[in-house]
């Protein structure tokens, strides 16, 4: 089974790399763009067997940084073989 974790920061939080992102994109002619806020996406390939509250400990014990950090879970369809 494939599944991605999406980890953002919290509301609130200062994302350093969102601003510099930001200031970049400014720089390079695009206006319009009000915020950024940088995050990171893990793609994992587990057992089918493995249970979502697997899935959530995993997060809380080592993926996110539950401090700043928030996360969800996204199960991909399998594509047809």
């Amino acid at each position: 089974m494939k599944v991605q974790i999406h980890v953002s920061l919290k509301a609130g939080v200062l994302d350093p790399q969102g601003r510099a992102i930001h200031h970049e994109l400014e720089a390079l002619g695009f206006g319009g763009v009000n915020d950024v806020r940088a995050g990171k996406l893990i793609e994992l390939d587990v057992s089918d067997d493995t249970s979502d509250e697997d899935l959530d400990q995993m997060c809380r014990k080592l993926l996110a940084n539950m401090v700043i950090e928030n996360y969800r879970i996204e199960k991909l369809e399998q594509e047809a073989a």
